[in-house]
């Protein structure tokens, strides 16, 4: 059988392996806790405040801290808001605006005031938020009274679109698809998280060529093959893969739990996002 080599994989490709019932790190990640504890005292202050919770906690003020919050999660996912409008029917140019717009909108408006702290999900909170504002608030004719054209956040319209044009056709509804691709923004950041971490630490040629074993275990003879490139015993090597295949848990559990208010909602939306992965590997 031939493997796409992984450093050509992208986040779509490792999540579709983890999100098959069955694959190891499909277990690993969804099912950790179960035998970690989420909600023992040490997980809980880990993820006591998150970058929604602060938002969320200054819903009704003007603080540099919820701006600078909420900024972080606008960048971090703003691509499925892009598809998603493009979706509806709209073209590049005038996904691109909207997208502006409606993030303009929802940092300089307080449309977060009525939110329940303790129920939110950012995930569920944007998608509602752009129906709103795709229903019932857009006037293309007002932008430029608005100062339309103007950029809020630095977005990679090119970049987008071309990601978009990509993606396999779907007969799923644009919110299901709205799941996925918020799954696949989870791990992009996941990922780049780690990347940024190691390479830090200089081990970035430990980590290009561990990162394969995060997906799978190891064939015969390949632990070998890396121990010697990276001048490691054998053994040495199974020890960073393990570590390596820890930290990865962790760091996605992390970047689940900032979009969250509560930590005790992090499994469950984990095993959501893994469902909205399923169906596309069913598919």
């Amino acid at each position: 059988m031939t493997r796409k080599p992984f450093h050509s994989w992208n986040s779509t490709d490792l999540l579709l392996v983890l999100a098959i019932p069955g694959c190891f790190w499909h277990s690993q990640l969804m099912f950790a806790s179960e035998s970690q504890g989420a909600n023992t005292p040490a997980r809980a202050s880990h993820f006591q405040t998150t970058h929604w919770s602060v938002v969320l906690a200054a819903g009704q003020s003007d603080s540099p801290r919820r701006t600078e919050a909420l900024e972080k999660l606008c960048r971090a996912y703003w691509y499925p808001l892009y598809a998603y409008v493009r979706q509806r029917g709209h073209g590049p140019e005038d996904a691109q605006d909207l997208t502006q717009e409606f993030l303009a909108r929802l940092l300089e408006k307080n449309w977060l005031s009525d939110i329940d702290p303790h129920k939110g999900r950012f995930r569920s909170f944007l998608l509602t938020a752009l129906n709103r504002f795709l229903i019932n608030e857009y006037d293309r004719g007002q932008a430029a009274k608005r100062g339309g054209g103007k950029t809020f956040l630095a977005l990679d319209q090119a970049q987008a679109e071309s990601r978009y044009l990509r993606e396999p056709a779907t007969d799923d509804t644009p919110e299901k698809i709205f799941d996925r691709r918020w799954a696949v923004a989870v791990l992009d950041h996941a990922l780049a998280h780690m990347r940024a971490e190691t390479g830090a630490a200089g081990k970035s040629q430990q980590f290009e060529l561990l990162n394969p074993f995060l997906s799978r275990e190891a064939e015969a003879g390949e632990y070998s093959g890396v121990a010697e490139q990276l001048g490691l015993s054998v053994g040495a090597v199974g020890v960073a893969v393990h570590r390596l295949r820890q930290r990865y848990r962790e760091v996605v559990r992390e970047e689940v739990a900032q979009t969250l208010a509560d930590a005790a909602q992090v499994d469950e939306e984990m095993r959501h996002l893994f469902a909205a992965l399923r169906r596309q590997v069913s598919t």
